[in-house]
């Protein structure tokens, strides 16, 4: 519809200019066009750390726009009003956004399209930050997947549209309205000290993930299958946490890939079925919503899991202080560089689920405030998994022993080494730095000594087989 009018363009997790269909259409619309993103009641109970880094991301968004003639708007509240009365002060004719697929943010937007059409705007959702929509990939029977390995089967062979480049200019309006400072938002507030220490560990923006992506398709992408377990070695994209804002698209990811395996990258298979992986999360997400807040297995709702979030034993979890090195590794360097290795969170998750019989939601909770690159669906179907209470999930039986695990994936103790002070006569800067991250009032210092195990790997999994057990499974 070509009718002069300006169109509002609602980012939230597509926070880039390139491929980037909403924006596309937006321009392709005619008129202005007034990018605006809202800090809404979701964004607002974002943890500490994924707040923190979209503060970056947004900062970043905001000098890419001003680089194409145009201006982020931030507005915070409701975001049905918000966006009515940036029509009102506009005059624009419609509001564009990019979909999302989890639970929350769905009912968000079916609730905001249907007051904007209401008011007989034109208010049009589009292709989001997935390479396949939930509904479009069905089973023969036409349901929806709940196996992984069949879904990769049924999608691997699709056609996946190629990335757009960035517009050069994005038509502005005559005038702008009235934005917020980012810097009265405060959305690093929560994370006090412990920006500081992490805030050289992100990647921030477009051009910064792109980077990312062609410095590993150069590289590492060919040792990917071997390397991507090596929580050691620089085996992996690194690239969820600009997933996880949208400063890159999945699609420009998928044929970055697929141009790798075309040339014989021994690595690139497997990196495609992650990105499937993450696929799959939203799919179960989009069809089975329970998955990000209850058992995807039903069943599991009678399991005495500890749910005492200040229990000893989560404490010490939290802490990094188990006596397991590696969990305790791999919580470490989740509080200094906001991110884990996906091998580490595996472990700790299990260790927590199983060794310790704690609720894999406390595990969601501590993770949805500690991760840069929190993503909804992904956290809640990993913790599931290793949890056994999700679908392709590990089975019961299965607990990951973090001392044979350490013994295959960190042989040389590289990783453990990095990342724990304690533990060594001379601490590496990094295992050093932890203790400047974490918060003053854990009263934790590198000249503590490092704690026996609270349960041991052994007496853990007894445990744990014998609490599968006695309810059955």
């Amino acid at each position: 519809m070509r009718d002069g009018k300006a169109t509002i363009l609602w980012l939230r997790r597509d926070l880039r200019l390139s491929d980037h269909p909403a924006l596309v259409a937006a321009i392709a619309r005619g008129g202005p066009v007034v990018p605006v993103f809202i800090l809404d009641p979701l964004s607002e109970g974002l943890g500490a750390a994924p707040k923190w880094r979209l503060g970056l991301s947004l900062a970043d968004l905001g000098k890419r726009l001003e680089a194409a003639g145009s201006r982020l708007i931030l507005r915070r509240g409701d975001p049905l009003q918000v966006l009515r009365d940036l029509v009102a002060e506009t005059g624009a004719g419609a509001v564009y956004w990019s979909r999302a697929y989890d639970p929350d943010s769905v009912a968000r937007d079916t609730r905001v399209k249907a007051g904007l059409k209401a008011d007989g705007l034109e208010a049009e959702s589009h292709v989001g930050h997935l390479l396949f929509e939930p509904w479009s990939v069905e089973t023969k029977t036409g349901g929806f997947y709940k196996v992984y390995t069949p879904f990769w089967t049924a999608v691997r062979e699709r056609g996946v549209p190629a990335p757009e480049s960035a517009p050069a200019r994005i038509p502005a309006p005559e005038a702008w309205p009235v934005s917020d400072a980012l810097d009265d938002w405060q959305l690093g507030r929560a994370m006090n000290r412990g920006a500081n220490v992490c805030l050289p560990w992100q990647r921030v923006g477009e051009e910064a993930a792109q980077g990312r992506l062609g410095a590993f398709m150069g590289a590492a992408i060919a040792g990917y299958g071997e390397q991507r377990d090596m929580p050691g070695v620089e085996g992996t994209s690194g690239l969820s946490e600009n997933l996880a804002l949208g400063e890159i698209s999945v699609r420009r990811c998928w044929h970055a890939g697929q141009r790798a395996m075309d040339e014989g990258k021994a690595g690139a298979e497997t990196w495609l079925k992650e990105l499937v992986w993450r696929e799959f999360a939203y799919h179960l997400a989009w069809h089975t919503p329970r998955i990000v807040s209850d058992n995807w297995r039903q069943e599991w709702a009678a399991f005495p899991w500890n749910e005492d979030k200040d229990h000893p034993h989560v404490i010490a979890w939290k802490q990094g202080r188990t006596g397991i090195p590696f969990v305790d590794a791999a919580m470490r360097e989740m509080y200094v560089t906001g991110r884990m290795h996906n091998r580490a969170r595996m472990i700790v998750a299990s260790y927590l689920t199983k060794h310790l019989l704690c609720h894999w939601r406390i595990g969601q909770a501590w993770f949805e405030d500690c991760l840069t690159d929190w993503d909804p669906a992904s956290n809640a179907m990993g913790w599931q998994w290793c949890a056994g209470s999700g679908p392709d999930a590990t089975p019961y039986f299965r607990v990951f022993n973090p001392e044979t695990q350490a013994a295959k994936f960190d042989p040389e103790g590289t990783y453990r080494r990095r990342w724990i002070a304690e533990a060594y006569r001379q601490p590496s800067e990094t295992a050093l730095s932890y203790f400047e991250a974490i918060p003053r009032s854990w009263g934790l210092s590198a000249r503590d000594d490092y704690p026996d195990p609270v349960v041991g790997v052994t007496e853990g999994r007894a445990r744990a087989l014998d609490a599968y057990e006695r309810r059955g499974f």
